[in-house]
């Protein structure tokens, strides 16, 4: 790892030592439905929505017999909400059918579940089962590539270069600290570049970021 990378892994952590997830979850299927739902969504909205979604549907067995219809106006905050629906429901039948009723912890299974991808299946590996895993979601994609941690113009050559250039011990830790880099500072538009104690060492500021 090189002393650049070093030095903004290191300034992150100072930043964010008590980073963690802002998805409300509690087990395996909380995770899965929860990082579903958060697809073009806040993770606000998210959070108000579950609460009773998983009341009514507190586990893969039940949510399989349910229509995506029956879960609609539960998720209706989260956008794209009948596409979600759909989506949920038929992911815990194939839970259901091919798991024995238990979300599965590995990349493979998960990404075979409809409407998961690779970046769901990160959060879900890391947050549910205590892998080792860098979810690029648009906070990671846009802030590791303007900081220089990653070169790329695709989330899966992002997710394999920041592999790559953080110490696997701390990937999930990193992802995370990143992601809040992203909301608090480094934002979409209008980043505050002027508050921000990695201008000196950020890529985009310097000219030479491919975003």
């Amino acid at each position: 790892m090189c002393s650049e990378t070093n030095k903004i892994l290191a300034e992150l952590e100072r930043l964010y030592p008590d980073a963690r997830p802002e998805l409300h979850f509690s087990d395996p299927f909380q995770t899965l439905i929860a990082t579903i739902l958060s697809a073009q969504c806040t993770d606000q909205k998210v959070n108000q929505a579950t609460p009773a979604l998983f009341a009514a549907y507190p586990n893969a067995a039940v949510m399989a017999k349910a229509e995506p219809e029956q879960i609609e106006p539960y998720i209706r905050l989260c956008g794209i909400y009948r596409n979600k629906a759909r989506n949920i429901v038929l992911a815990c039948r194939k839970i259901m059918a091919e798991h024995k009723g238990q979300v599965p912890g590995d990349m493979e299974a998960l990404t075979a579940l409809p409407g998961v991808g690779r970046k769901t299946a990160n959060v879900v590996m890391a947050n549910a089962f205590g892998a080792q895993a860098i979810a690029v979601d648009t906070h990671v994609f846009r802030v590791s590539n303007r900081l220089g941690l990653a070169q790329a113009k695709d989330v899966l050559r992002t997710e394999e270069q920041l592999m790559e250039a953080i110490p696997r011990e701390d990937w999930s830790r990193a992802h995370l600290w990143i992601i809040y880099h992203g909301r608090r500072v480094c934002r979409a538009i209008k980043p505050d570049c002027a508050a921000c104690t990695l201008a000196d060492l950020c890529a985009w500021r310097r000219g030479t970021s491919l975003t």
